[in-house]
């Protein structure tokens, strides 16, 4: 059974509080330190480090819907996904969208607020730890101990990482920092290095395999080792990246899902595809064990009267999934033309999908469009389950990754008012594809063509051999799909190309694409292009857009932080 971390535990045991902002100062707990300072009061505290994974907590400042650990509302900068809804509703993220950024903006703001909480809630249970005598225990309570203090620096260099990826410069707190109230950092550059010293801490010190790490929430050492991986790789260090990738992909412990579908539905949770997710529960009332970060992304209607219609897939992002005859990738085609859409039709005028054209089966996992099911709730009958009108920027298009079955809808939807709804279904902050894919890019960078083929082909021949959505009618394939295998990466440049495209079909709508541009150091072109092809299905989004700028490849720091710090924190280059 899936370990289930509860949120609300967390706010009742932990002993520190998360401030007005990132300089956050401890509250009084319900225990003392001194009366957590054992297994099971550390456990307690690490409850509290892993309910931040999803960054929600009673008192965050800013936007609730900005701290989820799936950083869906990031796709919206890049070209896979549109804000969804009405353009007035979150006006914030519909600026973030249109590129009209400011540094109060409280998107930028809970983000930023929420991964330090996470720094300080794993800086309280190392905390914690430094006050217990190893001296007086007996060596498999030693051993007990230092596995939790891996388990605390791994969630401290996942909260680093994150900051670090979306923010850049980064305040470095420590434990000393931590106890002493000194949270008022500067952030004066990456926190690579702390980053890689977490996790070769936790490398060194977690259960080594899964067989013996009983709750699948937690990392293994392997989890590290896929961290530390992704490390390198984001700085570019592509023979240590490969290094560390290759160990996980070799370590036995890990495989592809046979089916594509089980790596977004409660069926598939912390399956052999599984890295690292975060847990979510269903449960009654609030469901503070659900993903809250999500509750606005699913059909403005539907099949099961949810709200509110965010998150809508954009026009460029269907294209993608077309192929060509032998059903590979249309790696610089794709956009030349648009995939038939349903845009500017009310339900009730008549559509025919496409279901000539070859398209990657993962199109219909990943897009929900018109005339083909939706997650077993039957057709998707257009306009009606989309909440954003014709005069709004957000297309035709519905997200189903992470959004409940038909099948798991009683077990996976909250009870209680809209807004408790809360999905149950985990998210996989690292699954095995992608550790394929980041090492296939390593080995693309240090020469290793062969290698590179063979990681994008096995990807590829789970897409071929994957159950494919059918006809709702019943009369067989809901649409022309085809998958071939390269044959070849002829040179590094058209194997760096190939698996660039692979990220995007394969992870897509899953919160990867913004950071994949930023670090190919592509976003602007990217996206100066994905404007002009999107305006021509939507026509008024180019003229509400503004241009991308050379700052946007980091998130400003927010403007109260910066107030707060009394000029201790600086803003990113730009801003």
């Amino acid at each position: 059974m899936k370990k289930k971390f509860i949120y609300l535990m967390a706010i009742l045991f932990v002993t520190l509080s998360c401030g007005d902002e990132f300089s956050n100062t401890p509250a009084i707990g319900a225990l003392s330190d001194e009366a957590l300072a054992n297994a099971q009061g550390v456990d307690l505290l690490l409850t509290g480090a892993y309910g931040m994974l999803d960054g929600w907590r009673s008192n965050n400042k800013g936007n609730q819907f900005a701290v989820g650990g799936d950083n869906w509302w990031c796709d919206v900068i890049s070209d896979d996904a549109h804000k969804g809804s009405t353009d007035g509703d979150q006006i914030e993220l519909f600026q973030i969208e249109t590129l009209d950024w400011q540094t109060a903006n409280d998107y930028f703001r809970a983000k930023f607020t929420a991964l330090y909480a996470g720094v300080n809630r794993s800086n309280a249970v190392l905390s914690v730890i430094n006050g217990i005598d190893r001296d007086a225990l007996l060596p498999n309570e030693v051993a007990a101990i230092t596995a939790q203090e891996a388990e605390a620096r791994f969630l401290r260099g996942h909260y680093y990482f994150e900051l670090t990826k979306l923010y850049g410069n980064v305040s470095i707190v420590s434990v000393e920092n931590y106890e002493a109230l000194e949270f008022n950092q500067p952030n004066s550059g990456p926190a690579w290095e702390q980053i890689e010293a977490d996790f070769q801490f936790a490398i060194e010190n977690l259960p080594p395999s899964r067989a013996e790490q009983p709750d699948p929430g937690r990392p293994t050492a392997f989890v590290a080792r896929a961290y530390m991986g992704k490390a390198h790789l984001y700085q570019g260090d592509w023979a240590n990246a490969l290094t560390e990738l290759n160990a996980v992909i070799n370590s036995g412990e890990y495989a592809l899902n046979p089916e594509y579908l089980d790596n977004f539905n409660a069926a598939g949770e912390n399956g052999p595809e599984s890295i690292f997710a975060i847990q979510y529960a269903a449960d009654t009332g609030q469901s503070f064990n659900g993903n809250i970060a999500g509750t606005l992304n699913f059909p403005g209607g539907g099949p099961f009267g949810s709200c509110c219609g965010f998150y809508q897939p954009t026009q460029d992002l269907a294209n993608a999934f077309k192929v060509d005859a032998d059903g590979l990738p249309l790696l610089d085609t794709y956009n030349n033309d648009d995939f038939k859409n349903d845009y500017g039709l009310n339900s009730d005028e008549a559509f025919t999908p496409d279901t000539t054209t070859p398209v990657d089966p993962r199109l219909d996992y990943t897009v929900g469009r018109r005339g083909i099911d939706y997650n077993g709730f039957g057709e998707h009958i257009g306009k009606e389950w989309i909440r954003a009108g014709f005069n709004d920027i957000s297309g035709p298009y519905l997200p189903k990754k992470n959004v409940y079955q038909a099948d798991e809808l009683a077990t996976n939807q909250g009870a209680g008012a809209w807004g408790q709804q809360h999905s149950g279904i985990n998210y996989n902050i690292i699954r095995y594809a992608d550790v394929l894919l980041m090492a296939a890019e390593a080995a693309v960078e240090t020469g290793d063509l062969a290698t590179a083929l063979n990681y994008v082909n096995q990807i590829r021949e789970r897409a071929a051999n994957t159950s494919v959505v059918q006809a709702v009618d019943g009369g067989g394939p809901a649409a022309n799909y085809q998958v071939g295998l390269y044959a070849s990466f002829p040179d590094a440049n058209f194997a760096r190309e190939a698996v660039r495209f692979e990220r995007r079909v394969e992870l897509g709508m899953e919160g990867h694409r913004l950071f994949d541009l930023r670090r190919w150091d592509v976003a602007d072109q990217v996206i100066t292009e994905y404007v002009a092809n999107e305006t021509r299905t939507i026509s008024n989004f180019g003229p509400k857009m503004n241009a991308y700028q050379p700052q946007f490849d980091l998130l400003p720091i927010p403007l109260t932080s910066i107030d707060l710090s009394g000029g201790v924190l600086t803003q990113n280059p730009g801003y």
